[in-house]
């Protein structure tokens, strides 16, 4: 396994070993051992896939207690994009993009303390993921995903959006109790 480390501590790009032939192909997308010592040492309590068509904005959310996250696209292609939302780190507000697709099995690990949300690029996408804690709907918050003020660029012009999604709160409008 390749791992490529970002500008963000912790925020991680994997990626695995693809054992391919004319039959099709095997990848590990998880191991315990080898992605704690791929500097994960986090555990896993939940398992979540998301099926969206070519379009959909998912994000950005996350909730508190933070949730970290290992990100597989199992089919199809998604531009995957993390804010940092923790105080302490010199990367605090700033945005991180990934294109991630089903043929080269990238993965992501968002370390809790991280916003998160996702544009499908090709006519639809499985989307995989792993937490660290489980899912607290009143902890839940959205981030406004096209805040000026983040200014992350999204790859699709008027995306789907669920209600939720719309009415995302600004960076600048966040309680500090909201942020990591």
């Amino acid at each position: 396994m390749n791992i490529i480390e970002t500008e963000f501590e912790g925020l991680l790009i994997l990626e695995p070993k693809i054992f391919g032939d004319k039959r099709g192909y095997f990848v590990e997308t998880w191991n315990r051992e080898r992605y704690r010592q791929a500097g994960i040492p986090f555990a896993f309590v939940q398992d979540n896939l998301s099926l969206s068509q070519q379009g959909t904005l998912r994000g950005l959310h996350y909730q508190i207690p933070p949730q970290g996250k290992l990100i597989t696209v199992l089919e199809g292609c998604v531009q995957d994009v993390v804010v940092d939302l923790r105080r302490n780190k010199s990367t605090f507000g700033k945005w991180f993009s990934l294109e991630m697709d089903g043929e080269n099995k990238r993965q992501l690990f968002v370390p809790p303390g991280f916003a998160h949300g996702f544009a499908v690029l090709s006519p639809s996408a499985l989307f995989h993921y792993k937490c660290t804690e489980l899912y607290q709907p009143k902890g839940e918050v959205t981030l406004l995903w096209n805040d000026p003020d983040i200014g992350a660029e999204w790859k699709v012009d008027s995306p789907l959006l669920s209600e939720k999604d719309k009415a995302g709160l600004r960076f600048k409008m966040l309680p500090s109790e909201k942020l990591f």
